[in-house]
């Protein structure tokens, strides 16, 4: 075994051709004796054909008698060496193809697995459905595996068509007049995109346009009439009396103007009387045929009522237009919004014009026709506001949420405080006329009447020289709330709230948690006023109310978010009264 495996091992390694190096040369300091190669093997000393498996003769292993296989590896030692290297570049040849078709073979099977299992897992894939969302549109997808990609499973325009029935096609022109109709008029994505209440207040105000632009056609027919269109007047008086009219209408839009700040707070009251005086200025319109002579008068009257309705109405809109947004869509439910007005309006110019043709020149008929679109009108307008969920938070929602979460330990829903704040808050009287008449059970009347209490207590950017008098006083306020934005003292019955120059809209509301706790205290624990210098010491009521407000202060705003309100600030008009507060201990470093 021994002398077969010598031969081999040196015919492998011996079967490429070495390069003869000639010998280097001796170092300058190497001796005399001359450097001699060792003499090299012959190549042909040591092949294959040495294996007593490859030849089958005498024993004989130099010549290739007709015992031997004749394999091309052998040769004599009379071949050449062109000869030699053909035959082992054949045999690395085979070698590499073997090779190469073993890998080969291994990497089709990895392939011909992977793909199988990624069919398996595709077919589970795709056994479920898949949709394409656009807006508020599904359309479902199926695979086309000729062209290896998704296409609608249902057919075209053209397809169905002809795939309907003659019964059908009434039903098929309804629903796709319907989509086109969603599609225009109602923002992409609806009802997903938009709150609950989006869909309840736009259909009421779709209905309150149609009898708003009857009695705006009605209107603009009599003031025609009282300017003697009708009986042949010169068009030229006509536009000078219309000029005047309007002219003097503006000005009530401006002087208006400044009173923008208002209408945040309470944006139902404000735009509900905004109705109001369109109306009224519909009715004096209307009565102009029967009064010519004052025809610029009522008309001044008129316009400077309609001017204020329309300045108010365009304050209030943004307010309602921004809670509906769910998805911060807001330009698009606001576009959506003027597409909706423009198709009432059209549709009102249509009946008004119907309806004046009727009438003529009439004034009884006309102020019949304008009381019954006046009802309307308004009645459209109430269940539309009353249907709005404002999540914002005035002082009066402020209120009855803290004051329920002081009583009940939990923030109540959005709808229910919507429900029952008033619309007018400053005339109980109107209240009661336009009240919602679906109480909610969810807020205790005792919640209730501690936010009509602290509305009416409380007073927003009050004079610090008007609530104290003392230094002594003073300087506990002013170390009491030195890490706060606001003062809170009460004085005359008042929860007066001092607010310092950095004052923000979230540290009102911390504010208004705190009059809210101080009312509690008051009314449950029977704990009222010592002074302010008492009840700014450890113990008192403001430092203990304080304490509470850091402790909950953030507690209540995750129960209120949690529910929809919005908790980042107060929406309140406080007063143009602020304060600088610089070194405490000094008396003369306050500015106020």
């Amino acid at each position: 075994m021994g002398c077969a495996c010598t031969p081999l091992c040196a015919s492998l390694f011996t079967s490429l051709p070495l390069r003869h190096r000639l010998p280097p040369s001796s170092p300058h300091f190497a001796s005399a004796v001359p450097f001699r190669p060792k003499q090299q093997t012959p190549y042909h000393t040591s092949r294959l054909s040495a294996l007593p498996l490859l030849s089958q003769g005498s024993g004989n292993n130099n010549n290739n008698n007709g015992g031997s296989w004749g394999n091309p590896f052998d040769s004599n030692d009379s071949d050449s060496d062109s000869n030699s290297n053909s035959h082992r570049i054949l045999f690395l040849s085979l070698l590499c193809s073997s090779a190469v078709c073993f890998f080969g073979h291994l990497l089709l099977v990895k392939l011909a697995n992977a793909k199988t299992w990624s069919s398996s897992s595709d077919n589970e894939l795709l056994s479920e459905p898949v949709w394409e969302v656009k807006g508020g549109k599904w359309t479902r997808l199926v695979p086309d595996p000729t062209n290896d990609v998704f296409v609608s499973a249902h057919p075209g325009l053209l397809a169905e068509l002809q795939s309907l029935k003659p019964s059908q096609f009434a039903t098929f022109v309804w629903l796709k007049c319907r989509d086109i109709f969603t599609r225009l008029m109602l923002p992409e994505g609806f009802p997903e995109s938009v709150t609950s209440d989006y869909l309840e207040y736009s259909l009421w105000r779709a209905v309150q346009g149609v009898a708003c632009q009857v009695s705006g056609v009605l209107a603009t027919q009599s003031l025609l009439y009282a300017v003697g269109l009708g009986k042949g007047a010169i068009p030229t008086a006509a536009a000078i009396n219309w000029v005047l009219k309007d002219g003097i209408g503006y000005l009530s839009k401006i002087m208006l103007s400044n009173f923008g700040r208002h209408f945040d707070v309470n944006p139902k009251g404000w735009r509900l009387f905004a109705d109001l005086l369109e109306n009224a200025a519909f009715g004096l319109e209307m009565c102009t045929p029967a009064f010519p002579q004052f025809f610029v008068l009522i008309g001044a009257v008129a316009g400077a009522s309609r001017s204020a309705a329309s300045l108010i109405q365009a304050s209030t809109r943004s307010c309602f237009f921004a809670g509906f947004a769910a998805q911060r869509n807001f330009a698009e439910v606001i576009a959506k919004g003027e597409v909706q007005g423009m198709a009432s309006r059209f549709i009102g110019i249509g009946l008004g014009i119907g309806l004046g043709n009727c009438i003529g020149s009439s004034t009884p008929l006309v102020l019949a026709s304008f009381i019954v679109l006046t009802w309307i009108h308004m009645y459209c307008n109430l269940k539309s506001y009353q249907s709005i969920q404002l999540r914002t938070l005035n002082p009066y929602r402020a209120s009855l949420v803290f004051s329920e979460y002081l009583l009940s330990g939990q923030a109540p829903p959005v709808k229910d405080v919507n429900d029952e704040e008033p619309l007018f808050p400053a005339v109980p009287i109107l209240n009661a006329t336009f009240a919602n008449k679906a109480r909610s059970i969810a807020l205790s009347s005792e919640a209730k009447d501690a936010a009509a209490e602290i509305e009416r207590r409380l007073q927003l950017g009050s004079k610090l020289s008007e609530i104290v008098n003392g230094k002594e006083d003073v300087l506990a306020l002013f170390r009491l709330y030195k890490k706060e934005g606001y003062i809170l003292s009460e004085h005359m019955g008042k929860f007066c709230v001092v607010l310092k120059e950095n004052c923000s809209q979230q540290d009102m509301l911390k504010a208004l948690f705190q009059v809210n706790y101080l009312y509690w205290l008051e009314k449950n624990a029977g704990i009222g006023g010592r002074g302010t210098l008492n009840d700014s010491r450890p113990g008192g009521r403001l430092h203990t109310s304080l304490d509470y407000v850091e402790r909950e202060f953030n507690h209540l705003k995750n129960d209120g978010e949690s529910v929809g309100w919005v908790t980042d600030g107060l929406i309140a008009r406080p007063l143009p009264n602020r304060i600088r507060i610089g070194d405490t201990t000094s008396s003369n470093s306050v500015s106020s």
